[in-house]
């Protein structure tokens, strides 16, 4: 079974992502910031990681720089509601696999890029 770590703020949209994602027989947790997503990387190796950009605590950006410290492997995907040309510079050196904005991909388009990516 493959597995996914969301890193979302906002529960609503989390939740819908994992629905979608069990349906299709993903392992799903959710963190709601990256300081949380750190942590529960401690106990779940997930073979994906989405990431939001925008959130309290400690934001997609520093989550991503900590991440890569210790973990080159897994891939990220940018899934945010902030621009490609907004985003930190800085992410693209640290290694992400994709970059998507939230409103133009449904969720069912979601699961077929992760599909394509760890496969």
């Amino acid at each position: 079974m493959n597995s996914v770590l969301i890193i979302e703020d906002e529960r609503s949209i989390a939740d819908l992502y994992k629905i979608k994602l069990e349906i299709h027989d993903f392992l799903v947790k959710i963190a709601e910031n990256g300081l949380e997503g750190l942590k529960v990387l401690e106990n779940f190796k997930p073979d994906i990681i989405l990431l939001d950009l925008k959130m309290p605590v400690m934001d997609g950006e520093k989550f991503l720089e900590k991440l890569r410290k210790t973990n080159k492997e897994t891939p990220v995907v940018i899934l945010t509601n902030v621009s490609k040309e907004e985003a930190p510079a800085t992410l693209w050196h640290h290694g992400i696999s994709d970059y998507f904005i939230k409103a133009h991909f449904t969720p069912t388009e979601l699961v077929n890029i992760i599909e394509k990516i760890i496969k």
